[in-house]
């Protein structure tokens, strides 16, 4: 579809100029708030795009990796500009801007149906700030360029990206059919609307890609969606409304007690208050679900310990577009984390995988995609899934999940085929929580067990703030949290090891890990995570 959009724009650009009016029909701001760290750095020429920094001064694919390119093309930095308020980020907004008109709006990346949508959804919505009071020549050819795109835009539809891809390129249509009047861009878009929601959402809520941020963009996706139709009186289809609803308890369930999100496929620490204002804005209420059963997550809670569990098989996959080097798959986002939980006690964290760079380089980046980033078991140095620039090659297939509960407790039986063609292994775990929260519990089990010759190793990533000690004559680890409670890890049928490791939600950050390797003969290994009670034993 990357293509088609390519020769209709090209049509168009043959074709007689589009009548475009002095300014948008409609106004319209963007709701998000945008981030005054990152919009400082823009004004030294450095943009910032999920962790990796690059100077933004070359729109040509040998400026960075795609998704930091993307981002790049997509002009989403214009929320951080404008956050910062002042006339010279007003100038910086101008600038570059006008330098991709002249030196960035030909290359394929721009091109792209989700990357042209995201680009006419920030230059309406920061409209104000970016060209309000511009020159007359600089903001015609922002609407004549934002013409062009919502044109070439309204006759690709649908797009041919299976993930939110698909969302972005209806809402960018949406929006330019709104700010410049045209009907028919409205209603072919409409058109759309119901069957790509049911493409991108599955029916617990959850979206096609696995990942929490994503998840979080979607839901600002459909937000952003319905006010556009509620600002021309049309109202939002029973589908998107019940989209919104679901879309919202979805994303409670990744919240953690720091009120942030999970670190699973891609995702890294969104601000609370950024997730406590789109779920405001998206009327979500109610609890956080305990599972999203089509999705794949699962999420055990008691007392003040919560733990959340990646039951769930990774998404299909596609080819990547040959022109932009876009993914089209659903698991572009996708992690080898299969069967890895993440553990916090209040509103402290304590087990974590290690976090996402996916702007990064592909080493860096894929270092962290990798199964030993993630708190579960890696069979022989290899990962659960292969990673693939576009997404995932060889992956678990098949991904069992039974729950049960009684007077409180809590058990989960998970299993994964992704080391089947490799090893002829599954990889069986379970999770038991007690009723009071004090006690997880786990066993991890290779069927048929491939014997000790054949190396593996469980991991359980901590996060940064826990204060970790080996204790190697009770063959367990000491754990303190940053509130000062302990916790204690033991295991049976594993030696274990305290090493160091990396976190990365954020800023890159020192942290440790607990490592069980092979301890002779044990086909099964047990573990335990209990709380230390002060003056007694646990």
């Amino acid at each position: 579809m990357a293509d088609v959009f390519r020769n209709v724009r090209g049509l168009f650009t043959r074709l007689k100029p589009m009548r475009v009016p002095d300014a948008p029909a409609r106004s319209f701001r963007d709701l998000w708030p945008g981030d005054a760290a990152r919009g400082a750095r823009l004004l030294r020429g450095e943009f910032e795009v999920l962790g990796s920094v690059r100077l933004l001064n070359d729109w040509t694919p040998a400026a960075g990796p795609v998704l930091w390119r993307q981002a790049a093309h997509g002009f989403a930095w214009l929320r951080d500009l404008r956050m910062l308020g002042t006339d010279a980020a007003r100038v910086m907004a101008r600038d570059l801007t006008e330098d991709w008109l002249a030196r960035g709006a030909a290359e394929a990346m721009a091109q792209a149906p989700e990357v042209a949508a995201a680009r006419i959804s920030a230059w309406l919505g920061h409209w104000d700030f970016l060209a309000a009071t511009a020159e007359d020549g600089f903001r015609k050819q922002l609407l004549q360029r934002l013409a062009l795109d919502g044109r070439a835009l309204s006759a690709s539809l649908p797009a041919e990206a299976a993930h939110r891809g698909g969302l972005v390129a209806l809402k960018g249509s949406i929006a330019a059919a709104v700010a410049l009047e045209e009907e028919a861009w409205m209603t072919r878009a409409l058109r759309f609307l119901g069957p790509e929601l049911e493409r991108q959402f599955h029916p617990d809520g959850g979206h096609v890609e696995r990942s929490p941020a994503v998840q979080l963009l979607a839901l600002q996706d459909l937000i952003e969606i319905r006010n556009l139709l509620n600002g021309v009186g049309i109202a939002s289809p029973p589908q998107l409304s019940l989209a919104l609803e679901r879309a919202g308890q979805a994303l409670r369930l990744f919240r953690h007690g720091d009120m942030s999100l999970a670190l699973f496929n891609s995702t890294r620490e969104e601000a609370p208050a950024l997730v406590d204002v789109v779920l405001a804005q998206g009327l979500a209420k109610g609890r956080a679900p305990m599972l999203l059963e089509e999705t794949g997550f699962h999420r055990m809670a008691a007392g003040r310990t919560l733990v959340i569990a990646d039951c769930g098989a990774p998404p299909p996959g596609r080819p990547a577009d040959p022109a932009s080097g876009l993914p089209r798959g659903a698991d572009r986002a996708s992690h080898a984390g299969t069967l890895s939980f993440e553990m916090s006690v209040g509103r402290d964290r304590l087990i974590v995988n290690c976090g996402a760079a996916p702007a990064a380089d592909a080493a860096w980046r894929d270092a962290l995609r990798g199964t030993a980033a993630h708190s579960t078991l890696t069979l022989a140095d290899t990962n659960s899934a292969e990673l693939r620039e576009e997404g995932l090659g060889r992956r678990p297939e098949r991904v069992e999940i039974e729950r049960q509960e009684a007077n409180g407790a809590q058990w989960l039986d998970i299993s994964h085929d992704g080391y089947r063609r490799t090893h002829g292994v599954v990889h069986r775990r379970r999770l038991y929580l007690s009723e009071s929260g004090d006690d997880l519990r786990g066993e991890d089990v290779l069927e048929p067990f491939p014997g000790p010759a054949t190396a593996w190793a469980i991991r359980f990533h901590l996060h940064p703030a826990v204060t970790a000690v080996l204790q190697e004559e009770e063959g367990g680890v000491l754990m303190r949290l940053s509130g000062g409670q302990g916790w204690r890890f033991r295991a049976r049928g594993a030696r274990v090891e305290l090493e160091e490791s990396v976190y990365l939600a954020a800023e890159p950050r020192r942290s440790s890990q607990i490592v069980l390797t092979s301890d002779g003969e044990a086909e099964t290994v047990q573990w335990a995570i209990s709380r230390v009670v002060p003056g007694g034993e646990n």
